[in-house]
């Protein structure tokens, strides 16, 4: 057998293994039994513009590890991939191209635009899912799809067919986030809001009639649309003018002065202008008043004729121009500073302009209704499950949703306008012939739908749905939706309501929410700041596997983690130390002699054996019981703990005792080791599956080139490849000596506890003595009734603690010695002659001089303490020289103990 290299090369590994995991076809359901339970995750599509950020590398890390660990627990694990055609951000980057080219897309037109679009599409689209790649993700590639491929296409029509058939879908004038450099319609989600420094205005309305009525706003030019000035209805300051006409200041159009519960009396003058064209909450005061909605801009946010004078105007041109007006025409009371949540365009970064205009909406409220019995119900779990709230939140209080985006690139929206009768025709094919009259000049809606209308399909569209298709049945409802808390609402609720009214069920059964990954110091990452992580560094510095295992272990479900470097090298270092331990044990192997190699060993369990073998068990009990609630990180970080600090650190020091004595010890000591990391491995793969493969096949090698039988533990034959391995459960420990206890497989477990902690009580004995680490140094163990047992420990505690076997003396009970340390442990005490580790003498003296550089030290703070300082100074400034003189005096209390 070939000798394991020196270091774990994850450069050299990690694209090597995933292009064999993926030949083999290991990534698909079908690498298990056709009657396997399938676990089905969805992957949340990335837009195919995208690059891969720190959201990817986390969705990744988490549906992989569950993806894979499903697939060793024996499920047909299918993890479906795909990409979003993503309107707004694809159409951009080929107006980007098209403008570097000297031409537009109104140049070139629709057709062409399209035709360029997609062959952008097929050149970059795939760059995406190529990084995550990168990442591990091991999803069924041959099942990719993409939310304008021709299955999906149908799927959107289809849907869009019922609802509107339904009488779900229609078609009005809204108010809704207008994006004026894009010319379209944005959602919330396009929507980002800072907080920027504006102004906070304030003026006099006229009265007719005479009088005024101060008004604040923050944006002067809506004064044009107003429609109306509103008060509380409670707001005896103004109760008087309810019934009689304000006059827009400029225009001079009178407008009713009515009452409205939303108006906040404490905030500005307590007066609203009212714009129901331009304002949110004012077109719902609007709807509840029945007033005129004037819409006072154009598409591309100048002002319209609506605007009288000041029509062709840039709109914060006309907020200059109409306040100079109104301060000479003495309207105007002040201008103060005013913090403004400003909302901006996320791709084009201009503000957003609410505008009403005619627009396709779905009527949501039946499906909402749905989406919340289906969480209440408890047919859906959210996780965490303070999310509910958020939940409810939004679809109690849901709005008609806007689906129709003044873009090219996208799904058409499927509705034909007869020239000859104005009849609509909806149809999922595009028809020869309007249904109403039979007119052959049809000409359908130039708009495309919303990029979330076919990602609200996405679990059983990518099955195959409508078309009642072999994977639909077999892998729908799908299992876990896992994704960011920011989208909860914007993709996952419509997930749940279009899945319920389309096919009568479920989407999945668990919506697992993660946080954001935010830098070291808990700031959001943004180009702006300079504080953005690239994972394909982070992957090219340290491993795909360093990443995962940081992301996973480094937070808690729906909570945001902050990203340090610091903890990526670490871990790191927890693969390194992976390989190093698989290093010795492939090398112990390959070293066992002939008598260590036979069939069918009868294990003879050490108390070491049974503690790490129950350490084991323990450890996969616990990991199945977090990662069934949820609790991944908590998951991975126990299996650290176990690798690292009680296999690595103890029992690996501890085997290397039990080797050396040869024989059957050293054969059962072989199976242990084998077997503990064998089951630590794949406890360990659906978190890094790279490093805990690469050392699995190492392992793997050694033992079937040693012929080592494992079967005295319970394990079978080792399988091709770890990702196909089964999920560990409890190791077996056979009686022995005829052992009828009930707990047998703990015996000596316990006891070995006490063995540990006294080689742990003897280190720190060492080390606060400064004895030299090499130096072996005399004890006496007064052992009680645990006599035989710590007497068969005795070569553990001479190798571990550094014990001189011939001056180490086990007795059941013994005296203590003169001047010795004495170390107390429940029914055994172990006393360390002093004499023996350090000269006395000298220590002495070094004790004696530290205690009177003490004594100086507390004598010169407690003096100052007793002076008119202790009254004079801050009292902050006492407090601290009091604790300062605390704490001298506790070291002076060592000191003493020590020279006693």
């Amino acid at each position: 057998m070939t000798e394991m290299p020196k270091a774990y090369d994850f450069r050299g590994t990690e694209e090597r293994l995933y292009h064999w995991w993926e030949e083999n076809g290991w990534f698909k359901p079908e690498a298990r039994p056709a009657d396997a339970e399938p676990f089905v995750i969805s992957i949340p599509p990335p837009n195919v513009t995208g690059e891969l950020h720190m959201g990817h590398a986390m969705f990744v890390a988490l549906e992989d590890l569950m993806i894979r660990r499903a697939r060793m627990q024996g499920q047909a694990a299918l993890w479906v991939p795909g990409t979003d055609h993503a309107g707004i951000a694809t159409q951009l980057q080929v107006e980007k191209m098209l403008r570097a080219e000297g031409t537009s897309r109104l140049e070139v037109g629709r057709d062409e635009f399209l035709r360029r679009t997609w062959e952008w599409k097929h050149k970059y689209g795939n760059h995406i899912t190529r990084q995550l790649r990168r990442l591990g993700a091991s999803c069924d590639w041959e099942r990719e799809r993409f939310t304008l491929d021709e299955g999906l296409s149908a799927a959107v029509r289809e849907a869009f067919v019922r609802l509107y058939r339904m009488g779900l879908i229609y078609q009005d004038e809204y108010l809704v986030n207008w994006s004026p450099g894009l010319q379209t319609a944005v959602s919330d989600l396009e929507v980002e809001y800072s907080e920027e420094q504006g102004a906070l205005y304030t003026f006099k309305y006229p009265v007719a009639g005479g009088g005024f009525l101060p008004v604040a706003t923050t944006r002067p030019e809506t004064i044009l649309g107003d429609t109306a000035v509103a008060v509380h209805p409670d707001d005896e300051r103004y109760a008087a003018y309810v019934g009689r006409m304000a006059v827009v200041p400029m225009l001079n159009r009178e407008i009713p002065i009515i009452a409205d519960a939303y108006v906040d009396m404490a905030f500005g003058t307590g007066a609203l202008k009212v714009t129901p064209g331009h304002d949110p909450n004012d077109f719902e005061i609007g709807r509840r008043a029945g007033l005129e909605v004037i819409s006072i801009m154009n598409k591309d946010a100048t002002m319209s004729a609506a605007a009288g004078p000041y029509a062709g105007l840039d709109r914060f041109e006309c907020r200059r121009r109409l306040w100079a007006d109104m301060e000479a025409a003495g309207l105007t009371i002040k201008t103060e500073p005013y913090t403004l949540n400003v909302p901006r365009s996320q791709r084009g970064g201009e503000i957003i302009e609410p505008m009403i205009s005619k627009q396709w909406f779905v009527n949501t409220r039946p499906m909402a209704d749905m989406a919340l019995a289906a969480v209440h119900s408890g047919r859906i779990t959210i996780v965490p499950d303070h999310f509910v709230k958020t939940w409810d939140n939004w679809l109690v209080n849901i709005r008609p949703w806007c689906i129709s985006r003044q873009l090219w690139w996208g799904h058409r929206i499927p509705v034909w306008t007869c020239e000859t009768c104005d009849h609509q025709t909806v149809t999922t094919t595009d028809p020869t012939a309007c249904e109403r009259c039979g007119g052959a000049t049809l000409s359908q809606d130039p708009d495309v739908l919303d990029t979330w209308f076919s990602s609200a399909l996405w679990p059983f569209s990518t099955l195959g749905w409508p078309e009642a298709t072999a994977d639909l049945a077999r892998f729908y409802p799908t299992d876990v939706m896992e994704t960011g808390y920011d989208i909860l609402f914007f993709w996952v609720a419509r997930m749940v309501m279009t899945a319920a009214l389309f096919t009568n069920d479920i989407p999945f059964h668990t919506i697992y929410l993660h946080g954001l990954v935010r830098d070291e110091h808990g700031q959001k990452m943004s180009k702006t700041k300079g504080n953005v992580t690239d994972p394909l560094d982070v992957i090219h510095d340290f491993g795909a596997d360093a990443l995962r295992f940081t992301l996973l272990t480094g937070g808690t479900p729906g909570n945001d983690l902050n990203l340090s470097l610091d903890r990526v090298e670490s871990n790191r270092n927890f693969a390194n130390k992976i390989w190093n331990t698989a290093r010795f044990i492939t090398r112990s192997l390959e070293r066992a002699s002939p008598e260590t190699q036979v069939e069918k060993p009868v294990p003879r369990f050490s108390a070491a054996d049974r503690w790490i073998l129950a350490r084991l068990n323990e450890t996969i009990a616990t990991v199945d019981r977090l990662m069934d609630g949820y609790l991944f990180g908590e998951a991975g970080r126990q299996v650290y703990d176990f690798l690292w600090g009680d296999f690595a650190d103890w029992y690996v020091e501890i085997a290397k005792v039990q080797l050396a004595a040869g024989g059957g010890a050293a054969r059962t000591t072989l199976a242990v080791l084998t077997t503990t990391l064998d089951y630590s491995l794949r406890l360990l793969h659906p978190f890094i599956p790279f490093v805990s493969e690469e050392t699995w096949q190492q392992l793997r090698r050694a033992a079937l080139d040693a012929g080592l039988d494992l079967s005295g533990i319970g394990q079978g034959a080792w399988p091709e490849a770890l990702i196909i391995a089964d999920w560990p459960t409890p190791v077996l420990m056979e009686r022995q000596n005829g052992d009828e206890s009930p707990d047998y497989e703990r015996a000596g477990a316990a006891d070995f506890e006490i063995v540990r902690e006294l080689i742990r009580r003897v280190r720190n004995a060492r080390a606060e003595q400064g004895v030299e680490p090499a130096r072996a140094i005399p004890a006496v163990i007064a052992a009680g009734e645990k006599l035989a047992f710590l007497e068969s420990q005795r070569p553990i505690l001479v190798a571990l603690a550094r014990l001189d076997d011939a001056q180490l003396s086990i007795s059941a009970g013994a005296p203590p010695p003169a001047q010795a340390l004495t170390l107390a442990l429940g029914p055994v005490t172990c006393y360390l002659p002093l004499a023996a580790m350090v000269d006395l003498a000298a220590e002495r003296a070094r004790l004696e001089k530290e205690a009177a550089d003490l004594d100086k030290q507390i004598a010169r703070l407690t003096g100052l303490l007793n002076s008119p300082f202790a009254e004079k100074a801050p009292a902050a400034v006492v407090q601290k020289e009091r604790e300062k003189l605390a704490q001298l005096e506790a070291s002076r209390g060592e000191i003493a103990e020590r020279l006693r």
